[in-house]
């Protein structure tokens, strides 16, 4: 992650906060930022995107099931099968990518989303840089955007 400058990362950051701003009305409290370790942080529900182009790597979006549940109430979607839940946190990590990509522009193709349920296994890196883990806070739920990315060429 060393070869992202501070701007770079801080356009996810932006993404994560303005992501539930826009559709909440309630900002997500950025809690830290930290080069992760080996272990990266996983909640019950992960939305993943795989990043190209001038950067390979990836974006994850992971929350436990009751910050899912709110925001699919929030959304006005009042029915939480788990069919829904992953659903909503594939499209929590397609729109942070694409915001992401708006500033990275044709430098960054984004994947259609990948959505996991915790029990099918922990993600792990799959590039040699050390991933950024950014842990939020959105009402009183703790989440984890975890940005992977390192240069190509």
């Amino acid at each position: 992650m060393a070869k992202l400058s501070e701007l770079e990362l801080k356009v996810f950051i932006d993404a994560v906060t303005h992501y539930f701003s826009h559709l909440t009305q309630e900002p997500a409290e950025i809690r830290s930022s930290y080069l992760a370790d080996l272990e990266l942080p996983q909640f019950d529900y992960t939305g993943m995107i795989t990043l190209t182009g001038q950067f390979s790597g990836y974006v994850y979006f992971s929350a436990p099931r009751l910050l899912v549940r709110e925001l699919l109430i929030r959304l006005k979607e009042p029915d939480s099968c788990d069919d829904n839940l992953l659903d909503a946190v594939g499209e929590v990590a397609n729109t942070i990518s694409g915001n992401a990509r708006k500033y990275f522009g044709n430098r960054l193709d984004i994947s259609v989303p990948v959505m996991l349920r915790s029990v099918e296994g922990k993600i792990k890196p799959s590039i040699q840089a050390r991933p950024f883990a950014i842990l939020l806070r959105w009402q009183r739920y703790e989440a984890v955007v975890v940005v992977a990315l390192e240069p190509n060429g």
